[in-house]
């Protein structure tokens, strides 16, 4: 299974997301959170 990459807002950077999880949003959408390796900021990517 490949790593989920997302954006760090913090680090300016695309970064692997740490401990992801598929998460459902409040208007049905698909997303994954969790966090950045380097900053420890919350990284929240939306679609699979």
């Amino acid at each position: 299974m490949p790593a989920k990459e997302g954006y760090c807002v913090k680090c300016k950077a695309k970064r692997e997301i740490k401990d992801a999880k598929d998460i459902i949003m409040k208007n049905g959408r698909p997303a994954t959170q969790g966090l950045c390796p380097s900053c420890g900021t919350k990284i929240f990517k939306i679609g699979k």
